[in-house]
């Protein structure tokens, strides 16, 4: 495990504990005390976390983390994901994208792609996305027309969410919607944490001829709050190969495409 892994790992540690010990977090993570302990001082300087005698405890911040703290968890997986997920574009297609580390390693797949970045009349490319960081990232292809979607931006996810998103989305339509999600359940749907994101994801699969489901193996039968589509609505689910054979061939008995990664 490395230092940006380390990092990740503690924080979900004492966002789910809500407090951490330096010992016991250098016995779980194998490394020597000192390290754990200059960790929690680095997480403390950028404000993730309070420190404590002898540990940390949850700071202010809310602890949905931010992208950058979220990504080295599943990293190899999500890679994969999204190279596999951007074999599903053709240029001249129009996609929509939510926020997540899953959907966003879908964005730099396809910004790489040879065939989206040739110059020609049509742009090779449309991008719908309601994610400030994907926006940011695919606006430098010259290639690639991007629209963003307008509303409040929730800290850490760096989605755009509200009635302003909403108005946007209802104006367009989609070829493919790549959704990521907290849980995904062969019976039940995909599901989201926040009821606000889940809300214009909800849009997302509601404009779209398709719905492409992404996501690694770790949210396949897992439960969330707020409901975004149910299976019937969903086309496609690209996942990562450590997908448990049973939760797939749930998903193909409900007609689901799964492609594993």
């Amino acid at each position: 495990m490395n230092r940006h892994e380390r990092l990740n790992t503690l924080l979900e540690m004492v966002g789910q504990r809500h407090r951490i010990d330096v010992e016991e977090s250098a016995k779980e993570l194998r490394v020597s005390p000192a390290t754990i302990r200059r960790d929690l001082d680095h997480l403390a300087g950028r404000q993730l976390l309070i420190r404590t005698r002898g540990g940390a405890v949850p700071s202010t911040v809310a602890y949905d983390l931010p992208l950058r703290h979220k990504t080295a968890k599943h990293g190899v997986e999500k890679q994969r994901i999204g190279n596999a997920a951007a074999d599903l574009v053709r240029r001249g297609m129009i996609v929509g994208l939510n926020g997540g580390t899953t959907t966003t390693e879908v964005s730099r797949a396809l910004a790489i792609r040879p065939e989206f970045n040739e110059s020609d009349a049509l742009p090779a490319l449309t991008v719908v996305t309601n994610a400030l960081n994907i926006a940011h990232e695919l606006a430098v292809r010259q290639c690639v027309k991007i629209v963003t979607t307008g509303g409040v931006a929730r800290p850490g996810s760096f989605e755009l969410t509200g009635p302003l998103a909403a108005l946007i989305l209802q104006e367009v339509s989609l070829d493919l919607a790549f959704i990521g999600v907290d849980a995904i359940d062969a019976g039940r749907g995909l599901y989201h944490r926040h009821e606000a994101e889940a809300s214009v994801n909800r849009l997302f699969a509601a404009r779209a001829r398709e719905v492409v489901a992404v996501a690694d193996s770790s949210k396949l039968g897992a439960f969330a709050f707020a409901k975004v589509c149910g299976p019937a609505e969903i086309r496609m689910l690209v996942t990562d190969s450590g997908a448990d054979p049973a939760q797939v061939k749930a998903f193909e008995r409900e007609g689901v495409r799964v492609i594993t990664a």
